[in-house]
């Protein structure tokens, strides 16, 4: 090769470690990740929330979710010296997506671990209702993408009031029917450590939920626990063929 060839191929490999990353998907989008609890299922002291909490949010700031557009909520989180943590509170819950959501405008995640009923997901010391956080969601994020998973007993009672042309809805149990792993114990309930294992293996949001529901029902089986939670999901049909654009940043290696 000439001279000249060799110039120009040293300047192609320089232009492409120049050229800055594509930017991810989801660093427009408002999310917020909350604990809606700290009592196991005994009533005993359990950190399974505050871990699932901590733990999903940085896996998904690796998947490319942008820190200054995430809120985390717990219920003590006066405990957790140096992270920046929001009282866990529906009207501050709806506060942090109106202020977000005027900014990232891209889309919306949202994401509960705790117990729940057939009324609604335990938020501190109350309930926050299927019809209020609908709301909330139709008064901040309206029309946009929006992924509301939930991790709860009974939360499949969430599916028909959120579900939307535009959303996806993915939920730890069936509306009458409990899911696991929420004793003191336990690091997290059986369906956020699903979570956490299918995010690093997974491309998008619709993958990640039908592998979660595979690797909660492996997971009882092998607990013995029965009846099983049935993990439950919709998908919107406006957002279903967008999903796959929706790309997870790939998992960074060591």
């Amino acid at each position: 090769m000439s001279w000249k060839g060799w110039v120009w191929l040293i300047g192609l490999a320089c232009l492409a470690l120049a050229a800055p990353a594509a930017a991810s998907p989801f660093s427009d989008w408002a999310a917020v990740v909350v604990a809606g609890d700290w009592h196991a299922h005994s009533g005993a002291p359990s950190e399974a929330f505050d871990n699932a909490r901590r733990d999903v949010t940085q896996a998904f700031e690796q998947a490319g979710f942008d820190p200054a557009n995430l809120r985390q909520f717990s219920v003590r989180p006066e405990l957790y010296k140096g992270v920046a943590l929001t009282k866990s509170d529906p009207p501050a819950i709806g506060q942090a997506l109106s202020e977000l959501t005027a900014k990232a405008q891209g889309g919306c995640l949202v994401y509960f671990s705790s117990h729940g009923a057939p009324m609604g997901v335990v938020v501190d010391q109350g309930f926050l209702a299927p019809g209020v956080l609908a709301g909330m969601l139709d008064t901040t994020c309206g029309k946009r993408p929006t992924v509301v998973i939930i991790s709860a007993c009974f939360s499949g009672v969430f599916v028909g009031p959120l579900a939307g042309s535009n959303r996806m809805v993915l939920t730890a149990a069936r509306p009458d029917r409990t899911s696991f792993g929420c004793g003191e114990a336990d690091k997290y309930p059986y369906f956020d450590q699903c979570v956490l294992e299918s995010i690093p293996k997974v491309g998008d949001f619709a993958s990640l939920a039908r592998t979660v529901q595979v690797c909660v029902a492996a997971r009882e089986i092998k607990e013995g626990m029965k009846p099983p939670s049935e993990p439950q999901l919709f998908i919107g049909p406006a957002l279903k063929p967008m999903l796959p654009l929706y790309a997870f940043d790939p998992p960074k290696r060591n």
